[in-house]
């Protein structure tokens, strides 16, 4: 018959699924007891003997032997128990075995069903409570399938992980085949089945990186206080070290940056900024503002806003390439740093016939002109004597909307 390998089938399965023993014999014991309470009205009166090492099993169904049946299910006649053995008394227990030919074909059927649901939910239940455990740990996998929106990756056991397309570096691309390393950050149960969401955008991939590459940091004599990121094209990492013979950041980026360029390479070339931390709020802020050199900082604890002045030349220094300098100091600090020009005697001069940016708040859009703020054109002619292609691309702004700002300032002037 079909179903005379049931168990082995099963015994086999549960050696590549990874199942305890304990388990495995509870859910076949289980799946088994239910078939039979179908069959017979009742299981308790049911013994099931299972060794799933050599893959056999035995059923044997127990019934008081009694002169007058009242229920077929737990007692068996004396006429009927002679036929097969003569020596029983009314009173006695009369245990005869259940072969699988009783289980008819459909409840073989149904057995293999139930025994394929029970055993998938818990290697569902093992998956989830497994990689739950080690979200923020690196994981390294093979991409099983690369897709517009996500990368499928495997495990060395073929489970299924995910590789959004927002949780890759823009620079990424991968084919089947290739291997790919990112950090687990969430795991949850969605359909009654695990999904495991890989990064390589997260913070905490660079901080994983970094334990890895830098013994300091893994052995605790130096700390990671915070990292921030645009993936692909920049990361500032404040680090603090609780020895003082140890540099925190040279100790970061190596001799020679040997140690930074390997975690450089993996982040597909992202500049990553690696500066001491401090309690000195100032101080911080210079650093964070890096390269540039500021020449006035004021810091308004009350509206959460810093205001730095630079000298012309420093400007962009501090903005970055897109803005992702000053993004990234803000970040790290956890305020908003708005930037001003350091002016020249003939420029104060120029200034006085020139007009603050935030005054054409009525005609002008205020996330724009805070926009152009942020890259130190706080005023109308700063706004006007920068090209049109440079302001696009450092306050991120499309041009026509550039277009129709200049249009609008040059308009005051003139009237």
């Amino acid at each position: 018959m079909e179903g005379l390998n049931l168990v082995s089938t099963f015994s086999e399965f549960k050696e590549f699924k990874n199942i305890d023993r304990p388990t495995m014999m509870s859910v076949l014991e289980d799946v088994f007891r239910t078939q039979l309470a179908k069959m017979y009205g009742t299981a308790d009166n049911i013994n099931i003997v299972i060794n799933i090492d050599k893959g056999d099993f035995e059923i044997w169904r127990n019934r008081t032997v009694a002169e007058k049946v009242d229920d077929p299910n737990k007692q068996i006649s004396k006429e009927e128990v002679d036929k097969i053995d003569n020596s029983f008394e009314i009173g006695e227990t009369f245990s005869e075995p259940v072969s699988l030919e009783a289980f008819g074909r459909r409840g073989i059927l149904n057995i293999r069903q139930n025994l394929s649901a029970r055993i998938m939910d818990i290697e569902k239940a093992n998956l989830y409570n497994s990689y739950r455990d080690r979200v923020g740990e690196i994981f390294i996998g093979e991409v099983y399938q690369a897709w517009k929106k996500e990368v499928l990756v495997h495990d060395e056991d073929n489970n299924e992980l995910h590789l959004p397309k927002s949780e890759q570096i823009p620079s990424d691309f991968f084919r089947k085949g290739d291997q790919v390393k990112a950090v687990i950050s969430n795991v949850e149960m969605k359909n009654n089945s695990p999904e495991i969401i890989l990064s390589r955008t997260s913070p905490v991939f660079l901080e994983r990186l970094l334990e890895q590459d830098v013994p300091e940091i893994f052995d605790g004599l130096i700390t990671i206080k915070k990292i921030v990121r645009i993936a692909g094209e920049r990361a500032k990492v404040a680090v603090e070290s609780y020895d003082d013979r140890i540099d925190p950041v040279g100790a970061c980026v190596g001799v020679k940056g040997t140690r930074i360029r390997e975690i450089v390479r993996e982040l597909r070339n992202e500049n990553i900024d690696i500066i001491n931390w401090t309690t000195n709020k100032e101080l911080l802020v210079q650093r964070a503002l890096s390269p540039a050199k500021i020449t006035s900082i004021s810091i308004n604890e009350a509206e959460n806003k810093i205001v730095v002045s630079l000298e012309k030349d420093q400007v962009s220094l501090a903005i970055g390439k897109g803005g992702s300098n000053i993004k990234l100091a803000s970040m790290l600090l956890g305020s908003e740093i708005e930037v001003f020009r350091e002016l020249s005697e003939s420029e104060k001069e120029e200034e006085e016939e020139d007009v603050l940016l935030s005054s054409f708040e009525d005609v002008i859009e205020k996330w724009i002109i805070d926009a152009l703020v942020n890259i130190g054109c706080d005023t109308a002619k700063s706004v006007i004597n920068t090209s049109t292609e440079d302001l696009m691309q450092r306050a991120d702004l499309d041009r026509e909307t550039v277009v129709e700002v200049k249009n609008i300032l040059k308009q005051e002037f003139e009237d």
